[in-house]
């Protein structure tokens, strides 16, 4: 089975995530007017039936088809071969397949969103893709991985260490038109108000880590620094432990950018075993990723693409007020 994205849909942003092996994958059903599993090429019946197969009759994974994932290249009709990939991921297998709700000119309408685990395979021989054709996915010549996963449910992924520890600039700035445009207008709604910009800034925190608990926006003045303190939660489930964080929120023109000072002014007001979170619109310089004690930044990027990927049309009344975002902008 063929999995290909040209990665660069701003209404349902696939995304490889090198660190882990996971690949986040929207279906099918991009536009109204059809039923969840009602689309004309069934992709999304196919993404149900083998997450059902993969949580309902597990020792079944056998009948779940492999696939090779594949992505738009640099020219014309180039593809690029990304790896061989399965359903499901080991970390957190209640989210691996969710169906979301998405809005269009006003009509509502649901996709799936899927995490499957591309797969340490090194090469995938043509061999084996000859007798898949066949009907014989367990042939001596499939890669060991995939023979792991089916046999005992094993997900051996494929990572990769990033060989620089920052993101340029051109990496951290939303995409031109649809992104662009919802970063301009949250900042053209909040610029006037920066207090209420520390409420919006507080929730996409929350949207861009699940594990971020908000718990309190401090006031607008004498307020030590902070614009918000939370916790973050590490750990298994049954026995997590929560980290302080500070957070503070700059809301600076997309064109801008954070420099030393912002930084620094919140690294001086974090207390002993405390860190922090600096959220803003724009971008930082790459000198700044080296600061110790450095607060993870959420740039402009990483806001919108939270925020989206939610499902949630709630800037409006992030910062105290309906209607920011007209149907220009908004899902």
């Amino acid at each position: 089975m063929i999995l290909y994205s040209s990665m660069d849909d701003a209404d349902w942003p696939d995304f490889i995530d090198v660190y882990t092996g996971v690949f986040t994958y929207f279906g099918d059903n991009k536009k109204p007017g059809f039923d969840l599993h009602d689309t004309p090429r069934r992709g999304n019946k196919l993404l149900q039936s083998c997450f059902a197969i993969l949580h309902n009759v597990s020792d079944q994974r056998v009948k779940i088809p492999p696939f090779l994932v594949f992505t738009k290249g640099s020219k014309g009709r180039d593809v690029v071969f990304r790896g061989l990939a399965v359903p499901g991921v080991e970390a957190d297998p209640a989210d691996d397949l969710v169906a979301i709700w998405r809005s269009k000119k006003g009509e509502r309408f649901q996709n799936y969103r899927a995490k499957f685990t591309i797969l340490d395979t090194g090469t995938v021989a043509r061999e084996w893709i000859e007798v898949l054709r066949a009907g014989e996915p367990l042939h001596t010549s499939a890669p060991s991985s995939w023979r792991t996963w089916v046999d005992r449910g094993v997900y051996a992924p494929l990572t990769a260490e990033p060989t620089i520890e920052y993101r340029t600039k051109e990496e951290q700035q939303p995409a031109a038109g649809r992104d662009a445009s919802l970063v301009r207008c949250i900042y053209d709604y909040f610029k006037e108000n920066p207090y209420g910009f520390e409420h919006c800034a507080a929730r996409l925190a929350g949207l861009m880590d699940p594990n971020i608990k908000i718990e309190t926006v401090t006031r607008p003045s004498v307020d030590g620094g902070r614009d918000a303190i939370g916790t973050y939660r590490v750990g298994p489930l049954a026995d997590r432990i929560s980290l302080d964080f500070a957070l503070e929120a700059k809301c600076y023109a997309p064109e801008n950018g954070v420099g030393v000072k912002e930084l620094s002014r919140l690294i001086s007001r974090l207390r002993h075993r405390q860190f922090g979170i600096l959220v803003t619109l724009l971008s930082r310089p790459p000198g700044l990723s080296g600061a110790s004690q450095r607060p993870p930044p959420g740039c402009g990027h990483r806001g919108r693409g939270c925020r989206r990927d939610s499902g949630e049309g709630w800037i409006g009344g992030a910062g105290g007020g309906p209607g920011m975002v007209d149907d220009g902008v908004s899902d």
